[in-house]
């Protein structure tokens, strides 16, 4: 006989039986989370497919037009951004992580930079620039350093096993 594939509920509910009172905290949180951030993501499309459906009616969808491009674009940003949320809380949800990962922060911040150099105006002083290419940067370098940390790891361990199985 074959035995039955487990759904995603089934082990959801093995593993709330060995989970810690804090586990089924930290659970019930990262849920409620993916829940009002789901919330968020369909009302800003909804917005921003109204905006797009507004500004075509009104032939006044131009991607060129800084304002449009601004507007539309920003809000473009913000769904990613929200959506890069929602996976990271997924990850802890399903138990794949047990904290949000620090490169998943680093990961958000840079694309909510990328977001303000979209929507910034452009008169914006060269000091605010500058200080966002600047913050751009040192947020690049980390998320490199995180990376080049987890190849490092990824290598030691394989190569640690390689010399295990000889």
């Amino acid at each position: 006989m074959s035995q039955k594939p487990h759904s995603a509920f089934d082990e959801f509910r093995e593993g709330w039986r060995v989970m810690s009172f804090y586990e089924r905290f930290e659970q019930l949180v990262a849920m409620a989370l993916s829940a009002v951030i789901a919330l968020i993501v369909v009302i800003s499309l909804i917005q921003l497919v109204r905006t797009v459906v507004v500004l075509l009616l009104q032939d006044a969808f131009n991607p060129l037009d800084h304002a449009v491009f601004q507007t539309v674009f920003g809000m473009v940003m913000t769904l990613l951004i929200a959506m890069e949320f929602k996976h990271s809380i997924l990850k802890v949800a399903l138990r794949r992580d047990s904290i949000i990962q620090v490169k998943t922060v680093v990961l958000i911040a840079l694309v909510a930079l990328s977001r303000k150099f979209v929507i910034l105006d452009p008169d914006a002083s060269p000091a605010k620039v500058g200080a966002l290419a600047g913050a751009t940067l040192a947020l690049g370098v980390v998320y490199w350093l995180l990376r080049e940390r987890d190849d490092w790891e990824a290598r030691f361990e394989r190569a640690s096993r390689r010399r295990a199985g000889e």
